[in-house]
């Protein structure tokens, strides 16, 4: 039999909340939660009325992203892995797993005895199936596997999963979307991307849901862990805007939501949710021309020290989250390897130090730098940025971005740009996001010697790779790559007769987390 090995970590998070088009509410009674017998088993009489601030994008599993789409995935679906709410990594369809010597080969023993919503059974052979689909698939995730090279059934119940590398994420990556498994029946049907088939503890009703509206589940009955099934119906409602939510939350036509932003908070303890917080992502400025590429003064360590010595942290969480979150100097998750609260007193707010580092480095007058300003982001929040700047000689021009925004930021068409990233579980999977030299945010795509050594302790984990984790970030805020404000908090609200258990670094609560209280 294989170990079952534990990872201390957490599942990604969205680092921007999405909008679209509004549902309607219903005009029902509040619902009660449902209460579980001694085996944890569903009991009649109990629904859950989610609210959510995101739509659907797809069923499909190997296309699916995560963040706050996650809650639609977890209640058709499983993963290979779990991520628990106190930062394990748990069995899923999976029971057991094992690295070999060299961490290149990680094996997987299949659960037996689990069936797809129709009849199919789980096999080998079907994750391999999914694992390659998801490699190959449409998912903006897919990266997710690079370091995957081959994926074999060994028998019935057992999956090798060879690595080109190692990759200390993998099991946290099957714990999300990498790891969602679909029924075979699915992979060519015409309505996949409107009716999933999956292993999980609900089962889609498309004929009382409405597309882009309502979504309607039913329990699945031979669900192998039924003492995760806490409620007889449970229905998510997508919420187009902060009005849509807010109305359906006054007047009490959800039980669980999370919302669009912290300044909904008083209007959600008003209307008698209770509210539950974690953080989830930081938000500062990319400070992505290190070398001066485009703009000199950027390639000088003393200009980027500055800019984050201009910042009124506190200030700016005021101004920006009505005091909601956690200023922060470092960019990397709270309960992680890397994480060092000492590094958080780096760059005290200091003007004047600001403006003398400024001089140092042959700018006494300052220095100008270009960012992009965009329409959905209120105009209010750039010039407050901006003026907190300007305070220290660093003065911000915005241009207003255009439909390819997204292109442009990732293309390097700015030096420096505000923007938020959510705080990965993992040092190894934050250098991979936005420190790696192929790294999406790292938009001029440099290399540094230093953090190429360090990453390559990091791969190989154990207490060198931790030591690893702590030394790069300590680099990271010497060297200025980023400049955050804080850490921004995801909000949770529950209602009487609820209990949400959040999950740090992740938008949404692990669906088997939101019980009866």
């Amino acid at each position: 039999m294989l170990r079952t090995t534990r990872l201390a970590a957490l599942a990604g998070a969205a680092a921007i909340t999405l909008t679209a088009c509004s549902s309607t509410g219903s005009d029902e009674e509040p619902s009660t939660g449902a209460t579980g017998d001694s085996t944890g088993a569903v009991v009649e009489g109990g629904d859950l009325r989610y609210g959510s601030v995101v739509d659907i994008s797809t069923w499909i599993a190997a296309d699916a992203a995560w963040g706050n789409e996650a809650t639609y995935y977890m209640a058709v679906y499983d993963s290979l892995l779990r991520t628990s709410a106190t930062n394990e990594i748990e069995p899923g369809l999976a029971e057991a797993w094992e690295y070999n010597d060299d961490l290149t080969e990680l094996t997987l023993d299949i659960r037996d005895g689990v069936t797809f919503t129709d009849g199919t059974a789980l096999d080998a052979q079907v994750v391999v199936d999914n694992l390659n689909r998801f490699r190959e698939g449409a998912s903006p995730d897919r990266g997710l596997l690079d370091a995957v090279a081959d994926v074999t059934a060994a028998d019935e119940d057992t999956v090798v999963i060879a690595l080109s590398a190692p990759d200390p994420a993998l099991e946290i990556n099957l714990s999300m979307q990498a790891g969602l498994i679909a029924s075979p029946s699915t992979f060519d049907a015409e309505d996949a991307q409107t009716t999933p088939v999956g292993t999980g503890p609900y089962m889609l009703d498309s004929a009382a849901s409405t597309i882009g509206a309502t979504y309607v589940f039913t329990p699945n009955e031979d669900y192998w862990a039924p003492e995760d099934q806490h409620y007889e119906s449970l229905t998510i409602n997508y919420y187009a805007d902060a009005s849509a939510l807010l109305n359906a939350l006054r007047d009490n036509q959800v039980d669980v939501a999370n919302l669009n932003s912290v300044t909904q908070i008083p209007d959600a303890e008003s209307a008698g949710y209770t509210i539950n917080t974690e953080p989830v992502n930081w938000k500062g400025i990319i400070l992505a021309d290190r070398w001066g590429m485009n703009n000199g003064a950027l390639g000088d360590v003393r200009v980027r020290q500055a800019i984050n010595y201009a910042l009124d942290r506190e200030g700016l969480l005021q101004g920006l989250e009505a005091g909601y979150g956690e200023v922060t100097t470092q960019i990397f998750n709270t309960e992680g390897d890397a994480f060092d609260s000492a590094l958080d007193e780096a760059y005290p707010y200091d003007p004047e130090k600001a403006k003398s580092l400024l001089a140092e480095a042959g700018y006494a007058d300052g220095v100008t730098i270009v960012m992009p300003q965009t329409g959905f982001v209120p105009a209010s929040e750039y010039e407050l940025i901006a003026g907190v700047l300007a305070e220290s000689n660093i003065f911000i021009e915005y241009e207003q971005a255009g439909e390819s925004f997204f292109g442009d930021l990732l293309g390097g068409t700015w030096s420096a740009f505000n923007f938020g990233l959510n705080q990965e579980p993992l040092a190894w999977q934050t250098y991979n996001q936005a420190i790696a030299p192929g790294a999406a945010w790292n938009v001029f795509h440099q290399a540094d010697e230093t953090v190429e050594g360090l990453a390559a302790r990091i791969r190989l984990g154990g207490e060198d790779g931790a030591a690893a984790a702590q030394e790069l970030n300590a680099y990271m805020v010497e060297e200025a790559w980023f400049a955050p404000f804080y850490r921004v908090l995801g909000v949770i609200v529950s209602g009487d007769g609820f209990a949400v258990t959040n999950k740090s670094g992740q938008a949404v609560a692990n669906l088997w987390d939101i019980t009866p209280a």
